[in-house]
């Protein structure tokens, strides 16, 4: 990369870093710019995923007076983020690469449904449950581990699909909601990370570290602007960027 070609992966890093903070889709910004550089498909999406890592902990940590109290479900939900993640990896290094291009927008549209319906949905789930369940119970463990798989094959509209889950299963505050959404998406990039970073010291799977290392800088300091952005915002306009982001996505994959 020349200088001006890492600028560009500079900037896309801090720019992936606040908007999967506050909403989610980042990778829609990096992985495009990487392969736009000229970077093969694979190669991009792995360098991408693992760059974005300290991203997804600076805007954890930016969240972390809503995620007061949270222990517990984070524990539970996260040990199906961790098993999607290394399931999705999997899947990434052993499967064609263009295997999940049918499915993500389909994911994606209806995440985006769920998100706008979340209120009206919620309010009818816990109006037919005697108690809420503090965790989601069963079908959003199980839907978070399937994220987790979707996120660590590719990534892209993770935070979408996970904040539409969370935000209808559990009876919390969307803010408090945006925040275990961090430090699931967190979970299966970290995971994920790790497991690529295994192959390529073990079965030469291909990353580039400058990328890596590009990314990873702009991120940490995009997610520590996206916390200090996303926690001022009031729900209904969350929502709002939420969907506006996932349209953008959306268009992205079909165009």
């Amino acid at each position: 990369m020349n200088v001006l070609e890492a600028a560009a992966v500079l900037a896309a890093g801090i720019a992936a870093g606040g908007i999967n903070t506050v909403v989610g889709s980042g990778s829609l910004v990096t992985f495009p710019t990487l392969v736009a550089l000229g970077f093969p498909p694979v190669v991009a999406n792995v360098s991408n995923n693992i760059g974005l890592v300290p991203g997804g902990v600076t805007g954890a940590y930016g969240y972390r007076r809503e995620l007061s109290g949270q222990k517990d479900r984070l524990l539970r939900l996260g040990s199906a983020s961790l098993a999607g993640a290394l399931i999705g990896g999997t899947l990434l290094l052993a499967l064609p690469a263009d295997a999940f291009q049918v499915i993500v927008p389909a994911l994606i549209i209806i995440a985006l449904v769920l998100v706008v319906a979340q209120p009206r949905l919620q309010r009818w789930m816990l109006a037919r449950r005697e108690e809420a369940s503090p965790h989601g119970g069963p079908w959003l463990w199980f839907g978070v581990l399937l994220a987790g798989v979707y996120g660590g094959y590719f990534g892209a509209a993770q935070g979408i699909i996970l904040i539409a889950m969370l935000g209808i299963a559990l009876d919390d505050q969307l803010q408090r909601v945006n925040a275990a959404k961090n430090v699931l998406s967190a979970v299966v990039n970290g995971s994920a990370a790790l497991l690529f970073t295994g192959m390529w010291l073990f079965a030469d799977t291909k990353i580039d570290w400058l990328a890596v290392l590009l990314i990873a800088v702009g991120a940490t300091i995009g997610g520590l602007l996206g916390a200090r952005v996303g926690r001022k915002i009031p729900p209904t306009v969350l929502r709002g960027v939420i969907v506006v982001v996932g349209v953008v996505a959306l268009v992205k994959f079909l165009a």
